[in-house]
């Protein structure tokens, strides 16, 4: 599984070379794509049908169409061509001239990533070879308790036989900053029963010094670092990045644990004890491409070679918690080499699962595009960490810190910093000092036994300050515990609870922390004549936050969670699908943490962090498609992003509707019902979701014919896929996939859908609530479906009012055995005529 690869000795060679031949001010790095197809597509002709299949009959058959594992990943003599031709294309089309050649793509698409100036991009861009040639742009990143709130003890894992085999067999790959390999969640001991390595896997673990052999075992079967794009910019630091597999950052050593992380394993943070750790899918295999860095992001370049690479190894599943800096520019934000090479991934079967993005709440800021990609925004769920600030007065101040209490109900003083310096600290250095980074300017008689307050400011955020080092100056002045107030300049900052291993808390609300500055100033007692403070009058208890608790309001949208609708360009016209797919947990989620994780300071050195993001979200709908795969071996893509979004709940655990937070500033008072471009299907029903009765497939025929309906896209798609588009004038809305979006709905419009029975024979009726400003009907609005067939349905929406306003519905399809499928249903503008002049008869 091991072998030695020089990796950063290889890397710096580069480097070295782009120094020494390729000086010109002006080179960048380009993606180019090559008119023949990738390997994937080339040996596409082996297909064979699931064990699922059964004959034609009145209503269709269920066939699920899968390549062998192995059909064109182990045959390398057409990739070896693709490179052949690729460099024979360079110096033919270059020659005499410096370039540098940083990755081939043969896999998934057939190209490669080069440093070459405009002007040669431009000789290249006229060879006939050539499909398209695009700038590099940026990336950036965007449990213990999340199984029970799933409901994956006693559901999921409980009916197909436990934690110990949950997600047995499958391969997750993920696209992040790496992995801390020494970490408990990620072993191979701790499990009872046989491991084995899958068959159908053949990736390789890169050995370096950072990432030592015996690194990968039957857990962790592959590991991978990407970073040429990155290097050959002068942006990669060997010191803080780490040329090998090995996080630097944290973030992926996170997001891989909450998809795949052993069961079981304790979270021990700052000495204090929160529960027992584990992925969704604990007994999966984990594979890990990293070509994220702490010190600057990522590179579409290496992101692709990532993706491409993972494909090829034979992973099962890839689960990117990672967006775009900016929108891909061109025709349609479907057609960037991520997108695309993510589309020969869905057919070569392999499910993808995205980050929504943290650019919300605001419409149309998700950054995860195409309608093959699953897109994940991000809830809140029921457990919460909450402390409190009782004050002198009886008024109590909730404030999030993960630390105790102080001692039993003792009222102590109160003592801000920039009150409690020496004699000979200037005014000048108050802003520094509030914030208790330094001890040595603060008056530990003045300070002993009170409770210390410091400023929480935007130093905080940019890492200049950290409250490891108020924690630790509080200590050195004896202080008994330690208040942070919010800054009025911090606003819209998502504040995670932060471990201190002294009484302490964060108040995050900038009108909470007046109304405390407020209480502490009124309780100063002053000298008349100098107005020097002669006495704190000012108590408060601090009562701690160690202990969970868990609310019924849950699961929300959170205010950071990217919304749709899709935006099809950069204009901003709005697609026929719907963003995201689906929400699930990602606020407050505890993760495994690298042993040299600088993403969140405040966890440095700990073996577990909790932070929140989209990028929380995405592995655990990683995690949980790895149980459905493991469930049904022969379903494709989409079948299984049809199983979770059919299934998805549309309540919170009140039986209330799922609210969704519309400001950055005290969002639980700006929040309102979630639409289906806040959440989209809903949140995820772990164990429906392996029962989900009917599925909605799609194939990758349909998507090309879907990106060949965008006008003025033949070129694009014949140069990316190969294939020349016959005339189509389908929509999004036409895709077989579990939801209806409209973005203009012009007098009339005729849905088709198809649904396959996966379960027994059932008898479903139809039901629907249509959106404001339009009418629905459906046909037929009953029907029975045997095991294995499918039934078509046919919707009819017609515009009621005129309407520039997006509104909403659903359609259910409900079955006698218990099975249901629920459609979200969206329509942006309505108009009820033709306004179009007609010309009048004689």
């Amino acid at each position: 599984m091991e072998r030695g690869v020089a990796v950063h000795l290889l890397l710096l060679s580069l480097l070295g070379l782009y120094l020494r031949c390729l000086c010109q001010e002006d080179a960048a790095v380009y993606i180019v794509t090559m008119k023949q197809p990738p390997a994937a597509h080339y040996y596409d002709q082996v297909k064979w049908f699931g064990s699922s299949a059964v004959s034609a009959g009145a209503s269709g058959a269920f066939n699920t169409l899968n390549k062998p594992r192995n059909a064109s990943r182990t045959n390398t003599s057409y990739s070896s061509y693709l490179i052949r031709l690729q460099n024979l294309l360079l110096r033919r089309t270059l020659r005499g001239e410096k370039y540098l050649k940083l990755y081939s793509y043969h896999y998934l698409i057939n190209g490669f990533s080069v440093l070459i100036t405009p002007q040669q991009a431009d000789k290249l861009s006229r060879r006939h070879e050539v499909a398209n040639l695009m700038l590099d742009f940026s990336v950036r990143t965007a449990t213990t308790h999340t199984p029970e709130f799933l409901g994956l003890p006693h559901g999921a894992w409980a009916q197909e036989g436990g934690p110990e085999v949950a997600g047995e067999g499958i391969v997750i790959g993920f696209i992040d900053t790496g992995i801390d390999p020494t970490h408990p969640s990620f072993s191979d001991t701790l499990s009872i029963n046989h491991y084995p390595v899958p068959a159908h896997f053949s990736g390789i673990c890169e050995v370096t010094r950072d990432f030592p052999s015996g690194s990968c075992n039957r857990k962790l079967v592959g590991a991978r670092h990407f970073a040429a794009s990155a290097i050959i910019r002068g942006m990669f630091n060997a010191t803080q990045d780490y040329a090998s597999p090995f996080d630097g950052d944290g973030h992926g050593t996170h997001t891989t644990s909450i998809a795949a992380g052993n069961h079981g394993i304790p979270v021990i943070v700052s000495g204090h004890h929160f529960g027992n750790a584990s992925g969704m899918a604990p007994h999966a295999h984990i594979a890990v491409y990293k070509a994220l860095y702490k010190s600057f992001g990522g590179f579409a370049a290496d992101v692709v070679a990532a993706i491409d690479q993972a494909a090829q190894d034979g992973v099962d599943i890839i689960s990117l918690s990672i967006t775009p800096n900016r929108r891909p520019w061109g025709l349609a934000t479907f057609f960037n080499p991520i997108d695309m090479s993510l589309l020969s991934a869905v057919k070569s079967g392999i499910f993808v699962v995205q980050a929504a993005g943290n650019t919300g709440p605001s419409p149309k800021s998700v950054s995860s595009f195409s309608p093959w990609i699953f897109t994940v925004g991000a809830s809140a769920h029921d457990r919460v960490y909450n402390n409190w600030l009782l004050l002198g007065n009886n008024l109590t101040i909730s404030g999030v810190g993960l630390a105790p209490g102080t001692d039993g109900d003792s009222m102590f003083p109160l003592i801000a910093a920039i009150h409690a310096m020496k004699n000979n600290t200037t005014v000048a250095n108050d802003m520094y000092l509030g914030e208790c980074q330094d001890s040595s300017y603060l008056d530990e008689d003045l300070i002993d036994g009170k409770i210390l307050i410091c400023s929480y400011s935007i130093r905080f955020v940019l890492g200049l300050s950290s409250i490891k080092q108020a924690l630790e100056t509080a200590k050195n002045v004896s202080a008994v515990g330690v208040i942070f107030y919010m800054d009025p300049f911090v606003t819209g900052f998502h504040l995670n609870p932060i471990p201190m291993d002294m009484p302490g808390l964060i108040i995050p609300s900038t009108d909470d922390s007046k109304v405390f500055f407020d209480y502490y100033n009124s309780s100063l007692v002053r000298d008349e004549m100098s107005k020097s403070i002669i006495k704190y009058c000012g108590v408060a208890n601090i009562l701690g936050g160690l202990k969970a608790n868990y609310s019924n309001t849950s699961p929300k949208v959170m205010y950071y969670s990217a919304r749709g609708p899709d935006p099809e360009d950069n204009s901003l016209a709005d697609a026929d699908i719907m963003k995201p797919n689906l929400i699930a947990p990602g606020n407050f989620i505890w993760g495994a943490w690298s042993s040299v994780g600088t993403d969140s300071a405040e966890f440095e050195g700990e073996s577990f962090a909790m932070i929140s993001g989209t990028s929380m979200a995405a592995p655990h709908i990683a995690g949980l498609a790895a149980l459905i795969k493991q469930k049904f071996p022969s379903f494709s893509p989409s079948a299984i992003a049809s199983a979770l979004s059919t299934t998805a709940t549309l309540y919170d655990r009140q039986d209330g509707p799922i609210m969704a937070q519309r400001a950055y500033r005290n969002p639980d008072s700006n929040q309102s019902p979630a639409t289906p471009f806040d959440m989209g299907s809903g949140f995820v029903n772990a164990t429906a979701a392996l029962d989900p009765g009917l599925i909605f497939d799609t194939g990758y025929d349909d998507f090309v014919s879907f990106l060949c309906g965008i006008n003025g896209s033949g070129p694009i798609v014949l140069n990316y896929t190969g294939r020349t588009c016959e005339v189509s004038n389908m929509t999004g809305s036409d895709l077989n996939i579990p939801s209806i979006t409209i973005s203009l709905l012009n007098q009339s419009r005729v849905i088709m859908r198809t649904v396959t029975n996966v379960a027994n024979d059932e008898y479903y009726h139809v039901s629907w609530s249509a959106p404001y400003g339009a009418s629905v009907s459906v046909v037929p609005a009953q029907f029975f479906v045997a095991s294995g067939q499918q039934q078509n349905l046919t919707f009819v929406l017609n515009a009621t009012m005129n309407s520039s306003f997006a509104s909403f519905g659903r359609i259910g399809l409900y079955g006698n055995l218990g099975h249901k499928s629920i459609i979200p249903l969206s329509v942006i503008s309505k108009i009820t005529h033709d306004a179009t002049p007609r010309r009048r008869k004689c």
